[in-house]
């Protein structure tokens, strides 16, 4: 049988069937003596009436917590202090420009006034975007003038400039959106909007009347009857492309076929937009298309019938230029006189 007791003195050595044992301090059981706790009195006014327990109350005075301080509320007034504005900024000389602001400083009221203003102003150009893009009518639309009923000078189409040669800007002044009813004139202005294809106008009306020259002032019936040794020498002699020259002739033969079954080029031309030309509003020459579906609708029908250099924007091209539609900016004085020239 194991007997064991500790040893008086060791508190880490038992005697196990008497030999000494040291046993770790993890087996011990360490017995936690109980403190008495201490109250702690509190009170503000202690009474003397009981001298005896005087040294055992503690006297303590607890103060109440105190209260943020209200942060400063700022004033609104309208007198600003230049002075006190300076002295803060360190005697920098923007406070000289500081004080010209606060003298120049607008009266109560004057802020939203501007904002209302502003606001005005930002409607009415919405309007006219609107307007711009066909959606209102920009005769209901009022312009915004901002020289306050000054008229603003009138001036032709931005795509004439005072680069612009004579022959082009008679060209916008004189024919183009003029409405073109004579078959010749047609045929004519066709040839030469296919003809101006990788070139530009002002290079094709300097040869217009070369044009005139090798086709027979236009004349269709005598176009069409022309050889081939005919058609080589006037893409010689007069220096136009073969390709565009065999384009002209076929197309001669294409208006005869047409004056047949319509009458004329110009009542089958002109029914497609009802007889009457296509008003437009355009503020910028960066809005009028290359092409519309009209244009798309007679080009759809006209290569149908075997024309040839009739594409969308061609077409396009030959109905701005004979009238089937004023594309004329809407600033522009031609713009006005053709419309209200317009039956």
């Amino acid at each position: 049988m194991c007997t064991s007791k500790i040893k008086s003195g060791h508190a880490g050595v038992m005697d196990i069937n008497g030999r000494p044992v040291l046993q770790p301090g993890g087996n011990r059981v360490s017995v936690l003596a109980k403190k008495p706790v201490q109250k702690l009195i509190v009170n503000d006014n202690i009474n003397n009436n009981n001298n005896n327990n005087a040294n055992e109350v503690i006297n303590a005075k607890v103060s109440p917590p105190v209260s943020p301080k209200p942060k400063p509320q700022l004033k609104r007034n309208n007198s600003v202090d230049v002075n006190g504005l300076k002295r803060f900024i360190g005697g920098i000389q923007v406070g000289f420009q500081f004080e010209s602001c606060v003298t120049e400083m607008a009266p109560p009221g004057s802020i939203a006034a501007a904002q209302r203003e502003q606001a005005s102003l930002l409607q009415v150009q919405r309007k006219m975007k609107i307007a711009h893009y066909g959606r209102v009518s920009a005769s209901k639309v009022a312009p915004f003038d901002s020289s306050h009923g000054v008229p603003q000078e009138e001036k032709r189409c931005s795509f004439i400039t005072v680069n612009s040669d004579p022959v082009y800007v008679a060209y916008h002044d004189e024919e183009w959106g003029v409405p073109v009813h004579e078959d010749k004139m047609l045929f004519e202005l066709l040839a030469l909007a296919g003809a101006q294809v990788g070139s530009d106008w002002t290079t094709i009306l300097k040869k217009r009347q070369s044009f005139r020259e090798a086709f027979a002032g236009f004349d269709a019936e005598k176009v069409a009857m022309f050889t081939e040794k005919q058609i080589l020498a006037i893409s010689s002699d007069h220096r136009i492309d073969l390709a565009k020259v065999r384009g002209i002739i076929d197309n001669a033969k294409r208006i005869l076929e047409v004056r047949k079954e319509f009458g004329s080029l110009d009542k089958y031309l002109w029914g497609f937009v009802n007889h009457k030309p296509i008003i437009t509003n355009y503020k910028s020459c960066r809005k009028i298309p290359a092409k519309t579906s009209k244009s798309e609708a007679i080009s759809k029908d006209l290569l149908r019938r075997g024309f040839r250099f009739v594409g969308p924007t061609i077409v396009h091209s030959f109905m701005q230029v004979a009238g089937l539609t004023n594309d004329h900016l809407v600033h522009c004085p031609r713009h006005h006189s053709l419309t209200i020239n317009t039956p």
